[in-house]
């Protein structure tokens, strides 16, 4: 893997710190997988909003927004706001990095995994 690929040393330790929790690896994996698209109130199979993530975590919706802005500011997580409601999605080139350090880190760079 060239360094220009490689996820910041700052980024890579602000994914982990926000993938430290339970709640927010949850959140992640509800949007990796669509989790509101069966939802007509306010999402789609890419895009889901905060109320989902209460209802199916069950969490309040304050505990939701501290940890999106959690998600937002490592990066893993980014936003759009739509009238009341705001619109999450994974940013997978983050990811793609990250996930990319881990398989380095892990000696699997050369597909040795």
């Amino acid at each position: 893997m060239t360094s220009r690929t490689a996820a910041p040393p700052d980024e890579l330790d602000a994914i982990f710190d926000a993938l430290a929790a339970k709640p927010r690896r949850e959140i992640v994996r509800l949007l990796a997988t669509g989790a509101g698209a069966d939802d007509e109130r306010c999402c789609s199979t890419d895009e889901v909003c905060a109320c989902i993530f209460s209802e199916k975590l069950g969490l309040s919706s304050p505990t939701v927004s501290h940890h999106m802005k959690t998600l937002i500011e490592a990066g893993v997580v980014t936003a759009r706001k739509q009238g009341r409601w705001v619109y999450y999605h994974l940013d997978h080139k983050t990811l793609s990095r990250f996930i990319a350090e881990l398989t380095q880190m892990a000696g699997c760079a050369d597909g040795a995994c």
